[in-house]
């Protein structure tokens, strides 16, 4: 998802404006620009790649004009503008795709799909309008002012483009016959503004404003802010003024930081001990669960739903094999991309598990949306308070981990599994299955925080195993049972971070066709966690070695009988193995961080990727 950045205030804005777009650098993007207004007019400024151009641009212009004797002041500076990061969409990544795209009197920032802008894009041509760039940002702009033109007031020229706008889109917008004032627009993307004082801000996520203030408004889908550098007015899709409540970050301002890590991801992996912690030792007490959801919403529950996308849909495929057997109930994991297509059966006695770590995830807002229209118990599992998810949702668990910036997820994956496990204890609680087993479970979920304490003092072994391996010809994972479940979230992310062309499969399936893959160089990342399937494994490492592969086996300590097949082990301790899973993830997070740094990929970056995707 791209980025976006503004402010206006009694100072300059341009390094806040920076400041705030290198927060959210993060989420992926292939080009940078800023606009400002100065002297009553916009000034454009925009760079193909990184932050880092945009910056060398502005410098550059600055020591020039340090010549010039007769500059009051150097390089750009104004107390108002726009910023951007942009993830190209429509038009390839170049300068003159860049955000912000311009008209004659404005300058605005996007993020979304305008679905419609090729009928729009006619609509302005035949009046005369013509177009520099690839993007449907600019239709927005020239709507603006086709608008504008005939009303003369900012505002409503923004209501009338909106109503004629389909798709998504966070939009800040500034005109140059306005110069105290930002527009912020938002719908289905997300938009926050930051209130301080002098100086007010808007941004597509909290952390390009946390240095500033932690008093934030969550717009709504519909709603436009009015800022200037003393207030804030919010309207609705209509003009109408409209009370926001105030939204109290408490996020710690070091927890957006790398401190003394290299990477946000090698800093996340080694949180998820305490996300863990946080998601877990708030809802347990005296051995019981509890602060969950009311006893009610787990009662006469016939079959489950999980639906989410990309790691969270691994979290799905893990909660079917837990939920199944500690609760007997029939569980599916369904991608939310599709559940809204899928049209499934679903009744009162549904229950549907909504999971997204942004809590904006495109396709799962739709699917939650149509969820919504049927009778049946809706869940939704999310990292981040005041998303769009938690505000639409009647029933929230939140994870807890904290803010997590590195595009591939770690400790919130791990806290969205935590709280399944807790779910999957309360159904079977409430309806009065498998007491005995579920006392055991939940032993030993409390011992997990301090498992993972013990895999992460591995990490020298698993990087001199990145060291021998980044260059394997094809690397599969395999497992069985919750196993297999597993291996997919393991070679999601090496092929997330490396590029590497990693591949998951069910242990089982190997003979019906992926083994044609193996050969010499390759190498089969095995998971072999659940004793009673331990022979089943050691047939198919055999398989692949008999073939040419390298065999890493991540498995428990006494389990013998696959290390001895084994080329290399990930040892990693025995708890209960229907939790196993959280802990055999680790070494493939591992593993995969140390794999991408040594292949020289931008680990916390990977190319065309977005933390957050906002749009289908």
């Amino acid at each position: 998802m791209c980025g976006i950045s503004g402010c206006v205030s009694t100072s300059n804005v341009v390094p806040i404006i920076l400041e705030g777009l290198s927060k959210l650098e993060y989420r992926g993007y292939d080009s940078a620009g800023i606009a400002i207004i100065k002297d009553g007019s916009l000034e454009v400024r925009r760079t193909e790649g990184r932050l880092r151009n945009l910056e060398i641009l502005l410098e550059r212009e600055r020591e020039k004009e340090k010549k010039d004797k007769t500059k009051m002041e150097n390089g750009l500076f104004s107390n108002i503008g726009i910023g951007h990061t942009r993830w190209a969409t429509h038009g390839k990544p170049c300068e003159k795709n860049a955000h912000p795209q311009r008209s004659e009197k404005f300058a605005i920032v996007h993020n979304g799909i305008i679905e419609n802008y090729l009928q729009l894009s006619e609509f302005l041509r035949k009046r005369g309008f013509t177009f520099t760039s690839d993007t449907d940002t600019e239709i927005i702009a020239k709507l603006l002012e086709y608008h504008y033109k005939s009303c003369e007031c900012v505002l409503d020229a923004i209501i009338k483009t909106m109503a004629e706008l389909h798709g998504s889109y966070a939009m800040a917008i500034i005109c140059s016959d306005t110069p105290d004032q930002i527009y912020a627009v938002r719908k289905y993307s997300p938009l926050i503004v930051g209130l301080c004082e002098n100086c007010n801000l808007v941004a597509s996520d909290i952390p390009a404003v946390l240095s500033y203030t932690r008093k934030i408004y969550v717009l709504n889908d519909g709603e436009i802010a009015q800022l200037n550098k003393n207030n804030v007015n919010v309207y609705d899709s209509y003009g109408n003024m409209i009370d926001k409540e105030i939204f109290t970050v408490d996020w710690d301002e070091k927890s957006v930081e790398k401190g003394d890590f290299e990477h946000f991801m090698i800093k996340e992996i080694y949180e998820q001990p305490l996300a863990i912690r946080n998601t877990v030792n708030s809802r347990i007490k005296d051995g019981k669960i509890c602060n969950l959801l009311c006893d009610k919403e787990f009662e006469n529950v016939r079959q489950i739903y999980v639906v989410a996308c990309g790691s969270s849909y691994n979290v799905g495929m893990i909660a079917k094999y837990f939920l199944e057997k500690v609760t007997h109930i029939r569980t599916e994991a369904l991608l939310a991309s599709e559940f809204r297509y899928f049209q499934p059966i679903i009744d009162e006695y549904t229950m549907v598990i909504m999971i997204s770590q942004s809590g904006e995830t495109a396709d799962t807002l739709a699917a939650m949306r149509e969820a919504r229209k049927l009778p049946c118990k809706l869940i939704s599992i999310v990292n981040v308070m005041g998303s769009s998810m938690d505000r639409e949702s009647d029933c929230v668990l939140y994870t807890n981990a904290g803010p997590e910036i590195a595009v591939a997820t770690t400790k919130a994956y791990s806290a969205q599994i935590s709280l399944i496990y807790l779910i999957g204890l309360k159904l079977a609680e409430v309806n009065n299955r498998n007491i005995e087993l579920c006392t055991e479970i939940l032993k030993d979920i409390i011992e997990i925080p301090n498992s993972i304490d013990t895999i992460l003092s591995q990490s020298s072994n698993i990087h001199e195993l990145a060291k021998k391996y980044n260059g394997a010809v094809g690397i599969f994972f395999i497992g069985r049972g919750i196993d297999y479940s597993v291996s997919l979230e393991g070679a999601l992310k090496l092929k997330e971070l490396s590029y590497l062309n990693a591949q998951a499969y069910a242990a089982g399936e190997l003979k019906h066709g992926p083994l044609s893959l193996i050969e010499n160089g390759s190498l089969v990342i095995v998971l072999a966690t659940q004793s009673e399937l331990n022979e089943k494994i050691v047939s198919n490492i055999k398989e692949v070695k008999a073939r040419g592969a390298d065999v890493i086996s991540i498995t428990y300590q006494d389990n013998n009988l696959i290390q001895q097949v084994s080329d290399h082990v990930i040892i990693i301790p025995k708890i209960h193995q229907l939790l196993m899973a959280q802990l055999s993830v680790v070494p493939m997070q591992l593993l995969s961080y140390y794999v991408s740094k040594i292949r020289g990929c931008n680990v916390d970056k990977p190319r065309n990727l977005a933390k957050s995707v906002t749009v289908e």
